[in-house]
């Protein structure tokens, strides 16, 4: 199977050329999901209200929370794909495919039933903004309700992703968004259903996402063709996937509750902070997307090689990954920093929104480089098997000293310096992971069976 029908054989050829040419697929298909996220963001900021703008996004790290350990799974079924494919196993490919499509559908009811009954509370911890309480709980029931379609692509992006091959979820990221900005202009401007029109929007754009992703593999790909009701289960292979991706899906999920923690002390100062705070918070995101899809990269290629026993192209590989994921950081985050005022403009004309947009981008942006190191290596480092030290790494750092360290810091200086705490978490997990991949504890994870 070669790179011509999208799958790319990366245990041979140039290690650049393999790692730049799975990333810029990705890349697009990142900016396209950013993209209609950001429209979300312009919609209700612009032809709703601020109260909208918050809920959208308070809506982010609760949603991420519910996908979270589905998401994490995905990654663990990517790399025993991808290790599976280099090792030239198409057998245990076919299996992890039935596997975790099995799982999949054996869980996602109670999962939608979990996050729903959870809306209320959560909203709570946060203390979501009186003002938008309304508009936030609207969002999100309609988006927990349809949780079935965000989990289902990822597993299709999991699935494609381990056999080298970037560019078919670049398709289907596409057919997503084009709906989404379709439906969020025909629900909210030509039918005003305010932010109600906005998660309608983008449940029935992900679902339809998904759906389509299942159609075009089993037509395009046969020796991928996903079955979604064969009830195929291989519990030891399964329990492989889990040990490599539960770490990730347990670290993402704590991730969002860190998250959570954060955004309560924010949402504290008023919906016009927590509006700026998230306006600021999809700018960053959105400059950050190139290391992500570079990490996304280098797991594939990581764990393609590890199959095929070279670990002299895995450290190549890595080395060409993080020089690329340094250099994009530096000159994007320099770019932010410059224009962080008109940047946040675009979001919201309220000068309030504007200035606290702009404050966090000032304290978050220039320590970013740190963060785009640690996040590469932890990704190579799950490429070779090895997701346990990445979770305990970042849930550490992440929650256990930015979130005390948020909260001392806007207590004792203020709300504005409390975004310095989290150069502070990146610059301890950092470290640690340099340490840990130098010293190549990492190598012995990788399990053939």
């Amino acid at each position: 199977m070669g790179t011509e029908s999208g799958i790319r054989n990366m245990t041979v050829g140039n290690p650049f050329h393999h790692i730049l040419m799975f990333t810029l697929p990705l890349l697009a298909g990142n900016f396209l999901q950013q993209f209609y996220n950001m429209v979300d963001s312009w919609v209700v900021g612009n032809y709703v209200s601020d109260g909208a703008l918050a809920a959208v996004g308070v809506g982010f790290p609760v949603i991420f929370l519910f996908t979270s350990l589905f998401s994490g799974i995905a990654t663990g079924g990517t790399v025993v794909i991808a290790q599976a494919f280099g090792g030239g196993r198409p057998d245990r490919v076919r299996s992890a495919i039935d596997s975790l499509y099995t799982a999949f559908i054996r869980s996602i009811l109670p999962i939608t039933a979990a996050a729903l009954l959870l809306v209320h509370p959560l909203m709570t911890v946060l203390r979501v903004d009186p003002a938008a309480w309304a508009e936030t709980r609207t969002y999100l029931l309609v988006v927990c309700a349809g949780l079935v379609g965000s989990i289902g692509y990822n597993l299709n992006a999991g699935i494609l992703g381990g056999m080298g091959n970037s560019s078919t979820t670049l398709l289907f990221l596409a057919v997503s968004t084009i709906l989404n900005i379709f439906l969020d202009l025909a629900l909210v401007l030509a039918v005003p259903l305010g932010v109600l029109g906005v998660a309608l929007g983008t449940v029935i754009a992900q679902l339809c996402s998904w759906l389509f992703g299942i159609w075009y593999i089993n037509r395009r790909y046969p020796q991928l063709a996903i079955h979604p009701f064969n009830g195929i289960f291989d519990r030891k292979l399964f329990c492989e996937i889990i040990r490599i991706g539960l770490p990730s899906g347990i670290q993402m999920s704590l991730v969002a509750l860190g998250a959570m923690g954060v955004l309560s002390k924010v949402n504290s100062y008023g919906k016009a902070f927590t509006a700026g705070f998230n306006v600021g918070n999809k700018l960053d995101t959105l400059s950050f997307l190139p290391v992500q899809s570079l990490a996304a990269a280098v797991i594939s290629f990581v764990g393609q090689n590890m199959g095929a026993s070279r670990e002299d192209r895995v450290r190549q590989g890595v080395r060409i990954t993080v020089t690329m994921a340094v250099v994009w950081t530096v000159l994007s985050s320099a770019f932010v920093v410059w224009l962080s005022v008109p940047l946040s403009r675009i979001f919201s004309p309220d000068p309030a929104v504007i200035a606290a947009s702009a404050r966090y981008l000032q304290c978050v942006m220039p320590p970013y480089v740190l963060f785009a190191i640690l996040f590469v290596l932890n990704s190579a480092m799950r490429g070779a098997g090895d997701s346990l030290y990445p979770m305990v790494n970042v849930v550490a750092s992440v929650i256990l000293l930015r979130v005390p360290f948020l909260y001392l810091l806007a207590n004792r200086f203020g709300p504005d310096a409390m975004y310095w705490s989290y150069g502070i978490g990146w610059a301890v997990a950092c470290a640690l992971s340099v340490y840990h991949y130098a010293a190549g504890k990492w190598r012995g994870k990788y399990h053939s069976e």
